[in-house]
Parts: structure tokens; sequence; C-alpha cells
């Protein structure tokens, strides 16, 4: 994600509410219908289709506050509908719940939807997220002052679906009595899980994938995240998480003289040459994203998501990290040629950027304003059960962190009070899925709570692979996993038909 946040934990996974909004009417008469016809989705990922099936492009006008009355604006959230294959009246909607990032990205990397709409006659929605690509309340000054931020909340996003989604069953002939199954990965699995949560009557069923809906105050231990992500790098080679391990202590022997800062710059291929402490600590929080983004692109078959890459990226990285008791400036440069798969694959990058994160741009400036209000996740790690440097977890240091950078203080047990934490048991119709080789499956729910809250857990998967297309290279366990998650969306569908007299 290229944007500055606070250092005290991982950027976004890469993702609470009151009354369903305004009646139809009124103001919601006023929804714009722009359409931009003839785009794609490309499926370049993990897919033989190229190009894909179209969508039309729309804007819908959205109250900024859903929950107060004094702030009266509005503005376009953007929305992406395919209906190839939907059958009307009646055919099942498939609804994208956005999430930190340009909603064609999430378009273009959900290929499980388009596979499916077929044999499901869905309509897809993709929406976005307010705040991200096109849909910005307050346009150009929407991150310009905390004042305009203030809508910036997944209560506020959740709201917008739900809007949305009335707007749409008014509004789309042969709609009105469609099924609405959400579908969301990462963050936007958690949303999809939430938005069944807080809008039953609005979506039938949710399928969340890699949500790490309890990954927040002390729901499951700080420091798995990073113990998930050494398993990754520890199974892919000998010596390689051992390698990456001792790395830390290189760095922090080298940098210790101007020389040795000179030497890491150009040993790195920087494009920016390390100056003092606070460089080789922002150098060092480079190195722990890429590991960490690369555990959760650990696909296997090559893809660019985050960055172009090979076939099970991990397995490449570690052939350049099997000696972890070279001389450090040995092990430091094998560990620039392990980064440099990341970051340069395709050999076209002149030097690295520490400036940019592993995570590329999916969520520009509105994850790191997130992080800093309701979505507090708790991350350590200790050097011991894990491949990184002591770290605690410091509420009080990150709270500091967010204010000098947004003016803003975090609220730690905001996300638990509004959606229940552990306590979800009352809820129904949510799947939960998750890949063992995600470390964003750390806060998933990965035992099933009831017949209707439904627990896959994917071991050869990394973040949301089930929600990808289609591959030869997939392994069973995921094809399994696509097949259970359509049998119950069936299951759903049927319900709302008996229940609807559809």
């Amino acid at each position: 994600m290229a944007f500055t946040r606070s250092s005290a934990g991982p950027a976004g996974p890469t993702g609470p509410t009151g009354p369903t909004g305004p009646t139809v009417g009124g103001w919601l008469a006023l929804a714009l219908l722009l359409v931009s016809a003839g785009q794609t989705c490309s499926f370049s990922l993990g897919s033989d289709r190229s190009p894909g099936p179209t969508y039309r492009t729309y804007y819908f006008t959205q109250k900024v506050d859903h929950f107060g009355f004094y702030e009266d604006s509005v503005f376009k959230q953007r929305y992406l509908i395919s209906d190839t294959h939907w059958k009307k009246p009646g055919g099942p909607i498939l609804f994208y719940t956005g999430n930190e990032g340009d909603i064609t990205l999430f378009c273009n990397n959900t290929g499980f939807m388009w596979d499916v709409a077929e044999e499901l006659q869905a309509m897809l929605v993709f929406a976005e997220h307010r705040y991200y690509g096109d849909s910005m309340p307050f346009g150009d000054l929407s991150f310009s002052d905390p004042k305009y931020l203030n809508y910036l909340t997944s209560e506020q996003a959740l709201a917008d679906f739900a809007v949305l989604i009335r707007f749409l069953k008014e509004s789309i002939k042969g709609a009105e009595d469609s099924a609405v199954i959400a579908i969301g990965g990462s963050y936007g699995g958690m949303l999809a899980a939430w938005f069944r949560m807080k809008y039953p009557h609005v979506v039938d069923g949710a399928l969340a994938s890699s949500a790490p809906i309890w990954q927040f105050e002390d729901l499951v231990p700080c420091n798995t995240y990073y113990q998930i992500v050494t398993n990754d790098f520890k199974k892919s080679g000998p010596g390689c998480s051992e390698s990456v391990l001792n790395s830390w202590a290189a760095i922090n022997r080298v940098a210790e003289t101007s020389d040795g800062l000179q030497w890491l710059s150009n040993a790195f291929h920087l494009c920016a040459p390390l100056k003092n402490k606070d460089d080789v600590g922002a150098f060092k929080g480079w190195l722990i994203e890429t590991w960490v983004s690369l555990a959760m692109v650990d696909y296997p078959y090559p893809a660019n998501f985050l960055e172009p890459l090979p076939a099970w990226p991990i397995e490449v990285v570690c052939k350049f990290l099997k000696n972890p008791k070279s001389e450090e400036r040995e092990l430091l440069e094998n560990i620039f040629q392990a980064v440099n798969v990341y970051y340069n694959y395709t050999g076209n990058a002149p030097c690295l950027n520490t400036s940019q994160t592993a995570s590329g741009s999916l969520g520009d400036l509105g994850w790191s304003y997130q992080a800093c209000t309701e979505m507090v996740m708790p991350f350590c790690s200790d050097g011991v059960s894990d491949m990184f440097e002591p770290r605690t977890w410091d509420l009080q240091a990150y709270s500091d962190d967010c204010y000098k950078q947004w003016g803003v203080r975090p609220r730690a047990s905001w996300i638990t009070s509004v959606y229940g934490g552990k306590n979800i048991s009352s809820y129904s119709n949510i799947i939960f899925s998750n890949g063992g080789l995600d470390p964003w499956s750390a806060g998933g729910v990965k035992e099933s709570i009831s017949d209707s809250l439904v627990a896959i857990v994917i071991p050869e998967g990394a973040h949301h692979l089930d929600l990808r297309s289609n591959s030869a290279y997939d392994p069973r366990s995921v094809l399994q996993a696509r097949a259970l998650e359509v049998q119950y969306m069936k299951k759903w569908i049927e319900q709302h038909r008996a229940r609807n007299g559809v």
C-alpha cells in the first residue's frame, strides 16, 4: 500500500452499525447511474481466461453520514455489475463487499465469483468502499484533514452496502425477490461477515475469506501472525527462516558506521541511501512487510496480486537463504537476492524503493487511517518462536504514532464492542475460510461454531486463495473448499426462496 502509516503493525489485510439508512425516495431518488460499458476483468491471475466477462460501471449517490442528520452532503459510490448469467426474475445476487482499494482490483482478483455465476445464475455486483478508488466523499479534500475522514468507518461502509442493495432491488426489474450473498476477502471478508451479522434482512449469507475478525484486543495471541509467516519460510527451504532471523543482528551491526550504511544502501540497490538510525528502522520495517507479503501471496502459480511473482514464491526466495551462518555481509547480500525476487522479479526495477510498501497501492492512505481508529490489531514477535526481532505490543506507542500522523487516537475495544468478538453464536449463514499459509488466519475463525457458522481451512492456501479463479495448479484442498462454499450458497438461496415464496 503506497501510503505513510504507523510503524506499530503490518499493513492492512489485503481489511460496525445501526439502522439501514433512509428509505427509498427523497434523496435516494437522486441516485446517479452513470454507465461506462465495455470494461472487463482480465483474470490474469490463476486463470486461463483473458480478457474476462464484461461489466458495467455505475455511480450511486450515497449519504456521507448515515447515522447523523446534520451532515447532509452526498458522494458518488462506484459499483460494477455483470448480469451475463443472471436469470431473472429472482436470480441471486453475489455482492462483493469492497475493501481497502480500487474496486476494479478486486474484480480482477475474485475470479471465484465469475466462475460460479453461470452455475448459480447470479448477478455479480462489486461495490467500492468509501474513501477508496473513485468513491471519495469529499473529492480531492477527502484526505486533506482529519475532519473529512470522520466518516471512514466500517459502520458507514456497511450502511452504504445496505442502502445500495435496497436501491438495486427496487430499480432493477426482476431483482426485487433475489437472494443476496455477500462475498469478500481479507478486510472485505470481515465486512462480508459483519454485513450478515448486522443486516441479516439484507443479505442471506456471507462468504468471509481470510477474514481476521478476531485479530483484536486479546482474542488471539499477538504473536501468532508472525509465527505463521515464519513457518511458511521454515518449510520452504532449509536454513531459510534462520537466515532471516540472523539478518536483523547483521543489519544492526553493519549500520553502526557511516561506511556500513553506505554499504547497505549499495548492497540492496536502494533508491535513497540510508543515512541514520530512523532510516535503518524504516528499512527493517520494509523488510518485515516484504516477508509478510510473500506469505500472503504464496500461491501455487505465477501471480501479480501485489507484485509479479513466480509460483510458490517463498520457495524461490529460500533458494537464496540456505546459509544462515554466513559472514554477515554475505548473509545480507543473500537477503537482497531474496528481496529482489519480490520487488524485481521482472528485472525492470533500476533500484529498490523502501518508501514503497510491499503491499503496493492496495490501500492508499485509507487503511492507515482505519488502523488508527477502529482497526486496532495487536501484533508482537519474540525472535524465538518467529524469525523477527523481539517486539512487544505497545498500545500507547501505537496511539501516539496515530496521533502524530492523523490527529486521532485509536479505540482498541470498539470492534469487539460492535461486532461481538468471539460471542457470535447467535448469528447464522456465514462461511469463514482460511488458508494454512496465510498469516491473517491467525485472527480467523478456524473451527465451526454451529451448523450455519462454518469454518473451512485450506492447508495449502495463502491469502483468500479460494476467491481466486480455478487453476490447473490449485491444490485439491482449495477445490474442495470452493465446492463446499457453492453447496452452502445454494442452500441459502433455496432457504430465501422458500421463505419468500419465490
